[in-house]
């Protein structure tokens, strides 16, 4: 069934595309009912418009809150066209065919991120868009339903090849886009209630994103993927401006996001994170960006292959310099200098991304995991440690206090089993993902011996450093497996049936250690 457009109501906040969707619309003989700024946007431009209130015969009332709302309109919109009983509904009541409906909605979204106070979010709600959006979606056998300014161009072009009409299956394609505006707009409206009344687990949750970019694939060539933004408004790959190089594959995005959210860690100071299948293998600070990244880089340089490179201060030349020397997929940093990007733009297939800040890791916004049938919803994972309570009969020296601390922040961003060697501000061994803490533990010294040989160096980096490991020792061979790397400090949770045989090996090897009262698996 074809939709011969006589009659559109516009009324939107965003203007862009208004003034020539409707005089298109005007010169090709379709009357135009509208409401305050889109009326006056449209007058102003030429466009014959009749307002709402004159067509219901009823002023707008409350503000503006009740402008739509009302029988002429609905009727209008929800009419089946070719019903009788609804035919002489129409006549008995003076209700006419709507047969265009181009919405969007108060800009909720954009209020909230702005920080805008209770009662001006609360006014931000729209209530005659999304029951007009929903009316018209749902009568898309008669009627189409636009709610973005970029399907003008369309709907334009659609009526010029076909005398003024659209398809039913241009119309159904509408519908559906128009119902997942609706259901994401109610759905921030919902997590901001959430958030304001602190519901962190609410008895239903409602997800909204709007797609950012279809992927070339997903993890594999033969998944599709997209990927898709929220109203978190978090800095980081959703948020960042690419300036340069291919576009971002959905490994790339994942990866990027490890990095940024690790780096972001760092407050004190430059630091500098490399990432590889969303697993640090190099993490450093240092008193210059610069530093960090050559220390960062040094820990594991051939997993650094390929790998994406994440900054915590502003990127600059020097720096810059240095990355171009390795092959990677993504830089990311708050800020680039212009030096830098000139340097880097010689590396055409380079990823660059500059975000403009850094993401607050002491949120509480949730994460969310699918699996079959649902979701797992927790809070981020936004603290390091409860305590730093000494075990052992010897305590960190004041260094190996500082590294202590570094080495637990990176390793609870290292997949689990996770074990993480540091020295000097500096990981130089990490072991991720086993299925057993000994074999983590051994793979991270087996990097840190690795490392030093890259280096030119006869003995391991191991030796003299500081073990992180993200969860409890069950048993005192991960432990062992330190010290014979030569490690002299631990961190670790506590809290195994098996704390008491765990200390008295640190004490039995001379090693300081702290339990910290805090785990942090990942998964």
């Amino acid at each position: 069934m074809t939709n011969s457009i006589k009659r559109a109501l516009i009324s939107v906040s965003d203007k862009s595309g208004l003034i020539e969707f409707g005089l298109f619309l005007s010169q090709n003989g379709v009357e135009i009912l509208s409401t305050g700024g889109s009326a006056k946007t449209l007058r102003d431009a030429g466009v014959a418009v009749i307002e709402v209130s004159d067509f219901t015969g009823f002023p707008e009332i409350m503000d503006g809150r009740v402008k739509t709302l009302q029988a002429k309109i609905h009727g209008g919109l929800l009419a089946v066209r070719d019903n009788p009983e609804h035919n002489k509904a129409m006549s008995d009541h003076d209700i006419h065919n709507i047969d265009l409906l181009a919405v969007n909605l108060y800009p909720f979204e954009a209020t909230t991120a702005a920080g805008a106070d209770f009662d001006t979010c609360i006014e931000n709600i729209d209530i005659g868009g999304p029951a007009l959006i929903r009316a018209a979606a749902k009568n898309h056998k008669y009627v189409t339903v636009v709610v973005d300014p970029e399907d003008y161009a369309g709907v334009i072009e659609e009526m010029k090849s076909s005398g003024g009409t659209t398809s039913e299956a241009s119309r159904k394609i509408y519908a559906a886009k128009a119902y997942g505006r609706t259901a994401t707009y109610d759905a921030a409206i919902s997590s901001w209630f959430n958030s304001e009344t602190k519901q962190t687990f609410p008895p239903r949750i409602a997800l909204a994103g709007q797609l950012k970019q279809r992927l070339r694939y997903g993890e594999n060539p033969h998944q599709e993927a997209a990927f898709y933004s929220n109203a978190e408004n978090r800095p980081g790959v959703a948020t960042a401006t690419q300036l340069q190089g291919k576009e971002l594959s959905f490994n790339n995005l994942n990866d990027t996001d490890a990095a940024f959210e690790l780096v972001a860690e760092f407050t004190d100071g430059p630091a500098c994170v490399i990432v590889k299948h969303a697993n640090p293998c190099g993490a450093a600070i240092g008193d210059d960006l610069s530093s960090a990244y050559g220390r960062a880089l040094a820990c594991d340089t051939e997993s650094a292959f390929g790998g994406i490179i994440a900054f915590n201060r502003t990127l600059d030349g020097a720096t810059a310099e240095q990355v171009a020397h390795l092959f990677a997929e993504v830089v990311i940093a708050p800020k680039i200098d212009l030096q830098a990007r000139e340097i880097l733009s010689a590396k055409k297939n380079l990823r660059v991304l500059v975000t403009g800040g850094l993401p607050d890791p002491t949120t509480t916004a949730p994460t969310i995991r699918t699996l079959a049938g649902g979701y797992l919803l927790q809070e981020r994972d936004n603290q390091i440690l409860n305590e730093l309570n000494v075990v052992t009969k010897r305590a960190p020296s004041p260094a190996e206090m500082a590294d202590l601390r570094f080495a637990f922040i990176v390793a609870k961003h290292v997949k689990s089993n996770a074990i993480v060697y540091a020295k000097d501000g500096a990981t130089v061994g990490v072991g991720a993902g086993q299925m057993s803490r000994i074999n983590a533990s051994r793979i991270a010294a087996w990097k840190a011996s690795d490392a030093a040989k890259v280096a030119g160096d006869a003995v391991s980096w191991a030796v003299g450093s500081v073990v992180a490991s993200d969860a409890f020792f069950p048993f005192a061979d991960g432990l062992l497996s330190a010290a014979e790397a030569g490690a002299t400090a631990i961190i670790q949770p506590g809290g195994s049936i098996r704390d008491d045989d765990v200390i008295a090996a640190a004490d039995a090897q001379g090693l300081a250690m702290v339990f910290t009262g805090m785990r942090h698996f990942r998964h």
